[in-house]
């Protein structure tokens, strides 16, 4: 039964097919949800401004289903979609703001270009060809060894990398931007890795080909830089300094592939599989196997995948052991590295300052250090930003409790 006639007003929403369901949204906060088919016909009939009832009505004449409405509406409410509700503002959450808002759609539809994609495919297909048949083309890893003094290829190479990282991150802003939708280009975290992110969540309104072209837009601007260097090697001669761009942005195109991460490749095969969330979906279940093991009797009755077809339950199983396995060998790698290296390292520069040392190696030290606390507070401030939230709220229940 639906309540008192009243007319209601979105926010401009993105609507798309997807199997038999529908994802609306609102492309300038990326916030979307799936609705059945006959809630995606009431929001248009609402939009076309019939009231609640009235819809109602339409909906179940044209296929048979009784809808409510209303509580339909006060869901699609508190996600923010709606603006108004009888002429009573709806509170929402704003627009999120974009990374270089001048930029504008018409600015960079070439970004969309089939050619410009051929392009650098054929760039970065020709710098392999070339690799293949010159071997002095091909990068080696003490290439990037350019100096000998081991301060110097570290603050060199943190800032090469960091340069190149935002050339990637640039292209999926570019190509999201080029398809109507903002985007926020922001430091992040991925287990123990410090990186780079664009959050571009309102493009999972767009059809699929330019969600695809979003997706891969990095690494094949990845790919084509590093075909472009080895082709102006080839032309003119190794250099160093191209080789360690090449290994870089090798480096780069191979860490997409831990799908067990939110990579580029994991949103890609995401998609491919029709997965909303994998990610999410493989945590949840992965917490409720966590939670059987311990208190058996506490989750019995919880079965995360029980509303899922038997095909979707196999693959957030198979993701999810993936998902286990890669981020145990990713954890058990950082501790080599925090213990043989990062650690070393900051322990020799200490070493350096508290004895008596020339002003070159003390230079040097106090680099190291700057270099290795500085990402590890960077990290630490994208973690915290990310879930603070989530941190206050178990605090407030465990305080809760105890009192």
């Amino acid at each position: 039964m639906n309540g008192p006639v009243q007319p209601v007003e979105f926010h401009p929403l993105g609507m798309r097919e997807d199997g038999g369901e529908w994802i609306v949204g609102r492309v300038d906060t990326g916030t979307h949800v799936a609705v059945p088919a006959h809630g995606a016909r009431a929001i248009c009939l609402l939009q076309q401004g019939l009231s609640t009832a009235e819809a109602a009505r339409r909906v179940e004449e044209e296929t048979g289903r009784r809808t409510a409405v209303d509580a339909f509406v006060a869901s699609l409410a508190a996600l923010g979609l709606v603006r108004r509700i009888g002429g009573r503002e709806v509170d929402s959450p704003p627009p999120v703001r974009p990374s270089f808002p001048r930029l504008r759609a018409v600015h960079v539809r070439w970004a969309l270009s089939p050619v410009l994609h051929a392009a650098l495919l054929l760039l970065a297909a020709a710098g392999a060809a070339a690799a293949v048949s010159d071997p002095r083309l091909r990068p080696h890893w003490q290439d990037v060894l350019w100096s000998g003094q081991g301060t110097v290829v570290l603050a060199g190479q943190a800032a090469l990398t960091w340069a190149l990282l935002f050339l990637h991150e640039l292209a999926h802003l570019i190509t999201a931007r080029a398809a109507g939708v903002p985007g926020t280009i922001r430091l992040g975290t991925r287990l123990q890795f410090l990186v780079m992110q664009t959050d571009v969540s309102g493009v999972w309104l767009c059809d699929r080909r330019t969600r695809f072209t979003v997706y891969l837009s990095g690494m094949a601007l990845d790919l084509a830089l590093a075909g472009g260097c080895v082709l102006v090697q080839a032309a003119t001669g190794p250099q160093r300094l191209l080789a360690v761009v090449v290994l870089t942005k090798l480096f780069a195109v191979a860490t997409e592939l831990l799908i067990f991460m939110r990579t580029d490749v994991y949103f890609l095969l995401q998609d491919l599989l029709r997965r909303r969330n994998l990610y999410r979906e493989a945590s949840v279940y992965v917490r409720h196997l966590a939670l059987r093991c311990i208190r058996p009797a506490a989750g019995a009755d919880r079965q995360p995948l029980a509303g899922l077809r038997a095909s979707e339950r196999r693959v957030v199983r198979g993701y999810a052991c993936v998902m286990v396995a890669g981020s145990a060998a990713s954890l058990v790698l950082a501790y080599f590295v925090v213990t043989r290296v990062t650690l070393a390292l900051l322990a020799r520069a200490l070493h350096t300052l508290a004895g008596p040392s020339g002003w070159a190696a003390v230079a040097d030290a106090v680099t190291t250090i700057t270099i290795l606390v500085g990402l590890q507070a960077l990290w630490i401030a994208a973690w915290w930003r990310r879930h603070a939230p989530r941190v206050r709220a178990a605090l407030r229940t465990a305080l809760s409790r105890r009192a």
